[in-house]
């Protein structure tokens, strides 16, 4: 199979999984763990190590000065925990969502920017051209889902209702290592990385791949921010 029929196949495989029997409250909690420890050993910039299989983009890393654009050039991201700790922490997105209580704080604070913001997250979040490559009349909720709840797990986010084997079967390794570059470290993407996964879609649907990545990197930024208000005020 060539990688887009692999990759139908497998949501169409997920659906039907779904219907037949849905994980315990137990299994999905030990795959988001799971998911959520190898998310930090997929290393930006071009190198991802899962079971010490390797795929490598160094020789196309280009080093890019951003320091004559920023205040502070050491500001960066850092992953959320320590490569090896047994206790990772985690965000449980039921205690803190952006439809319950970060929309409405954030209004408070000010007007109407909530519902710019939900718009704009809705917006991205649904866009689809229910296509995938030559494929059309598709249904890639599933696969749109993955990838946002993907960057969500990378900052330690959980929905307690998503079954984040999902994610495991649907990003394969190339992607996981676009995934984090472009929404932790996007000055080290590269050309290569970008062409490197889903090779028969087209760029549009790439762009929207990367839309979908900044809002959520996006909205898992407020929610930590907005949960640290709340506590503040309370």
């Amino acid at each position: 199979l060539s990688e887009l029929e692999a990759l139908m196949e497998r949501m169409k495989r997920l659906q039907e999984d779904k219907e037949d029997e849905e994980a315990s409250q137990e299994e999905m909690a030990t795959r988001f763990e799971k998911e959520k420890k190898e998310s930090l050993l997929v290393i930006s910039g071009g190198i991802c190590a899962f079971q010490f299989n390797f795929v490598s983009f160094d020789d196309e890393i280009v080093s890019t000065d951003v320091s004559r654009y920023i205040e502070d050039p050491g500001f960066g991201y850092k992953d959320f925990a320590r490569r090896g700790e047994d206790h990772l922490p985690t965000f449980r997105a039921q205690d803190y969502t952006w439809e319950n209580h970060g929309f409405s704080l954030v209004n408070r604070l000010y007007s109407d920017i909530g519902h710019l913001l939900d718009e704009k997250f809705r917006m991205v979040y649904n866009l689809t051209y229910n296509t995938m490559a030559t494929h059309e009349d598709v249904d890639t909720t599933t696969l749109r889902r993955a990838l946002f709840n993907y960057v969500h797990c990378m900052y330690g986010i959980r929905y307690d209702d998503y079954d984040y084997g999902e994610v495991n079967q649907l990003l394969e390794r190339s992607l996981k290592v676009y995934i984090k570059t472009v929404t932790c470290y996007p000055e080290r993407t590269t050309k290569r990385m970008y062409d490197s996964y889903w090779r028969q879609f087209k760029h549009s649907e790439k762009v929207h791949v990367n839309l979908l990545l900044m809002e959520a990197r996006m909205q898992a930024e407020l929610l930590y921010a907005l949960r640290a208000i709340t506590r503040h005020l309370t």
